[in-house]
């Protein structure tokens, strides 16, 4: 644990997490001292990888996406040794190996175009649409995106010409694993965000984990920066009191946690509603599917699977595979044991002998983002009074790393 000394800082920021780490690195070049208090015992807040027997576990499955701004400008990608996913995903369409169409970006894997051939996943019309989405959103600028009219994903789908059937064979399994949500509610202007990303980067795993990607960012801020193991109970007028009766005196505070604990330090704060998901980690002798691939299900019955050791081999110790699969919501009794056989029926393959590893549940792993979402809000919240998180942009690695360097840039404008 690295603890602060010296003399009061000039802020306090709250919570480690991404969109904390960037704000402090930020005010911290920006010449001010920076006290920055972590509650748990290691940063990234969500971000979070650990090691179990021989395993490296993220806490919930997680990719790390290459094309993101604030990613290309805070982080060096080589030093991550990021392993890529395959450029596409496959769709379970029934029982069986054989009931899988395969959708894939044709300008990556020019050999997989024939997936893509009418009739086999979606219409020639549907087709033509989704090539004029996706080179609207590829091509175009991020001010285009955010001037559009924002409504649901459902409704933006349906105009751009999208059939129902292809938004229920591949858009509702594939983005219900990445808004948390099945009904396609989320703003449209996110969903254009998110599509833009996927067409422009790569969606990959760090080779140490999801968690390799805070602990990057900590390592570049200076030393004696950063205090683990500091809850904060609540702000004061002159700074911070912690969990255990400390005071910590600072002009400025910047709330940077996730929006519960923001809304308990920062009473009358609002804050979205937010959405659960659980991660099931299995252990099998024999990878289920080789290749790193994500596979969805159109019954949705889960939201994702994937043979993480496939992707990043070092997930999982010589031998063994370990498998990812995600569903929405909380863990409830029988529903693990209704996934193992969900995927056995998907897989064609006994799962009894597969072990759980882990049942990973993340409480608010993302914020509701309903229309009208505002894709960035100040962190203004009063004199010497700051928050920010993705809960004040977008749920997504961007969307933190932002709010944290825009709440850096008002409490360095408001300095003078």
């Amino acid at each position: 644990m690295a603890t602060p000394v010296g003399p009061r800082p000039d802020v306090i920021v709250i919570g480690a997490g991404l969109a904390g780490l960037a704000c402090a690195a930020d005010l911290t070049a920006g010449g001010l001292a920076v006290h920055l208090l972590e509650a748990s015992d290691a940063v990234g807040g969500r971000m979070r990888t650990d090691r179990r027997d021989g395993f490296l576990l993220d806490r919930g499955f997680q990719v790390f996406n290459t094309s993101y701004p604030q990613v290309k400008k805070r982080l060096t990608l080589r030093d991550l040794r990021l392993h890529p996913f395959t450029p596409g995903v496959l769709v379970q369409t029934g029982a069986g190996r054989t009931a899988r169409v395969r959708f894939t970006d044709p300008t990556r894997s020019p050999r997989s175009a024939g997936d893509l051939l009418p009739g086999r996943l979606a219409s020639g019309r549907d087709l033509m649409a989704l090539g004029v989405l996706s080179a609207r959103d590829m091509f175009g600028p991020v001010s285009a995106i955010r001037r559009r009219p924002d409504r649901t994903t459902l409704t933006e789908l349906a105009d751009a010409g999208i059939s129902d059937e292809l938004v229920r064979t591949l858009f509702l399994p594939f983005l219900s694993g990445v808004f948390l949500e099945d009904e396609l509610e989320t703003s449209s202007r996110f969903f254009h965000l998110v599509w833009r990303s996927m067409l422009r980067g790569t969606l990959c795993l760090p080779a140490a984990g999801i968690g390799a990607v805070p602990a990057a960012l900590a390592a570049g801020l200076p030393p004696r920066t950063l205090s683990l193991d500091t809850p904060v109970h609540s702000l004061t007028d002159d700074g911070v009191l912690g969990e255990d009766g400390s005071e910590r005196p600072a002009p400025t505070v910047v709330v940077a946690t996730g929006p519960e604990k923001a809304a308990q330090l920062l009473p009358g704060l609002s804050v979205p509603p937010t959405r659960t998901v659980t991660t099931y980690y299995h252990v099998s002798g024999v990878p289920p599917l080789r290749e790193p691939t994500l596979l969805v299900d159109s019954r949705r019955r889960f939201l994702n699977t994937v043979v993480l050791s496939e992707v990043a081999p070092a997930c999982a110790p010589a031998g063994y595979s370990l498998v990812s699969t995600s569903v929405l919501g909380p863990d409830a009794p029988g529903r693990e044991a209704q996934t193992r056989r969900d995927l056995a029926e998907v897989h064609a393959t006994d799962t009894a002998s597969w072990d759980l590893l882990a049942t990973c549940t993340v409480p608010g792993a993302l914020p509701a983002m309903p229309p009208p979402w505002p894709l960035s809000r100040s962190s203004r919240i009063g004199p010497g009074r700051y928050v920010c998180g993705d809960h004040r942009a977008t749920g997504s690695v961007q969307g933190a790393l932002a709010s944290g360097a825009r709440a850096a840039r008002e409490v360095l404008a408001d300095r003078g």
